[in-house]
């Protein structure tokens, strides 16, 4: 009689090693599907962050065009930084000397990486005065774009967002 009954009998390495090839293949292909809906995700982000951030701007500029703020002869009526969105600036035809508010906080990045940066500096900036195929900084904020160059899914370059 055996020293062993069959009910003892445990998993041969060649079974065992056919089911480890069979999880690596199968994680090799869940790998880079996961990459991509983070990537994806991401890129919504950013999508949702220009938006917001481009509305905020589109009213700041419409109240400033109305009066409602301040502005010295020759400026553009955009904000002199992002964060005047979210610091507010007087309405001028407010009584009270109540602020006017754009956005309650300022959107990241989702393409900066450090999370040690603060919210706007993950932002590249253009001024009214500068072209579009050529963004600066300058005296306001007209539009924003972000600061990756890497490559969208898409193809396109999230700077040229």
């Amino acid at each position: 009689m055996s020293r062993f009954s069959s009910k003892q009998r445990g998993f041969t390495l060649v079974e065992l090693l056919v089911v480890v090839a069979i999880l690596a293949v199968l994680a090799s292909i869940g790998m880079p599907l996961a990459e991509l809906a983070v990537q994806r995700g991401k890129e919504e982000d950013l999508r949702r962050a220009l938006r917001e951030i481009r509305s905020a701007l589109d009213g700041y500029k419409r109240l400033s065009d109305d009066g409602r703020i301040q502005r010295t002869v020759g400026a553009s009526g955009y904000p002199s930084t992002l964060r005047d969105l979210v610091d507010g600036v007087p309405d001028v035809k407010s009584p009270a000397g109540a602020k006017l508010y754009f956005l309650r906080r300022l959107p990241r990045d989702p393409m900066e990486a450090d999370p040690s940066i603060n919210a706007e500096d993950t932002w590249a900036l253009r001024s009214y005065d500068s072209p579009p195929g050529d963004p600066k900084p300058g005296r306001d904020v007209f539009d924003v774009h972000s600061k990756s160059k890497r490559t969208a899914i898409d193809g396109s370059f999230y700077l040229s967002w």
